[in-house]
Parts: structure tokens; C-alpha cells; sequence
């Protein structure tokens, strides 16, 4: 399924600097969420299933995806 990432609204978080280094998410219309590199934003995003994003930010929040502690 193509995607018109233009006409897409873009999230970046707000913690996120202005030097280019972070992601930014579009919500699809389906419920899919489609994320992208803003380094790069030429690149076709990678897009995940509601169930996909909803398991993703369920880790990020109880820590599963912190860098390890050396």
C-alpha cells in the first residue's frame, strides 16, 4: 500500500533536538502508525500494526528498551 508522506501529520516528541537526531510518527487512518528517521525523511517509514505500536509502547514504558547499564 503506498503512503503520501505529505500528507501525513508528522509527531516529533518534544524532547527531541533540533540537530536532526530523532523520529517523528504519522497516525494512519487504518490505525496504523508509520515512523520515520528525520535525518532522512526521503526514506519510504516503516509502518506498524495498532497491536504492533501498542506492544511497542508498552515496553518503552515499563523500560524494556533502555540501554543497558555498563
Amino acid at each position: 500500500m503506498h503512503i503520501d508522506h505529505d500528507a501525513l501529520t508528522w509527531i516529533k516528541a518534544k524532547a527531541s533536538g533540533e540537530n536532526g537526531a530523532c523520529v517523528e510518527i504519522a497516525h494512519l487512518a487504518d490505525g496504523r502508525v508509520a515512523l520515520r528517521d528525520t535525518k532522512d525523511r526521503s526514506l519510504a517509514p516503516h509502518v506498524y500494526t495498532a497491536r504492533e505500536w501498542d506492544a511497542f509502547l508498552d515496553g518503552a514504558r515499563k523500560g524494556e528498551f533502555d540501554r543497558p547499564v555498563a
